[in-house]
């Protein structure tokens, strides 16, 4: 099959299919420092395969796209003022913090009925 015939998409899963038992391309991987590192590994395994995947195919497209952001440890949507989620959920359950030695009363969901 001609790879220029297929989608982006369907290039990079190709890819995925090929990487899964490349050992020595695995082993590449895991000892990436960061992404970009890892960037230059698949678009290097994508050559060989003769897919010709560039960095912004591989950048933009799922799966890959989510292990470059796993492996920079960098949030893909903020909202709001910029803190992950996991760090704006940090209060929960917990008394909020009283402003200028005032106890706030804790709100409580009553429910939707």
């Amino acid at each position: 099959m001609n790879p220029a015939s297929l989608t982006v998409s369907q290039r990079v899963q190709a890819l995925v299919k090929a990487l899964n038992g490349a050992k020595r391309t695995n082993e590449a991987l895991a000892r990436c420092s960061d992404g970009e590192a890892m960037i230059e590994v698949l678009v290097d395994a994508s050559r060989k395969l003769g897919l010709g995947l560039s960095r912004d195919d591989l950048l933009a497209t799922p799966p890959i796209r989510d292990w470059i952001w796993w492996k920079n440890k960098e949030a893909l949507l903020t909202v709001g003022d910029n803190v992950p989620r996991y760090h704006q959920d940090g209060g929960q359950g917990r008394a909020p913090k009283a402003s200028e030695g005032e106890a706030q009363p804790r709100r409580r969901f009553l429910g939707l009925f």
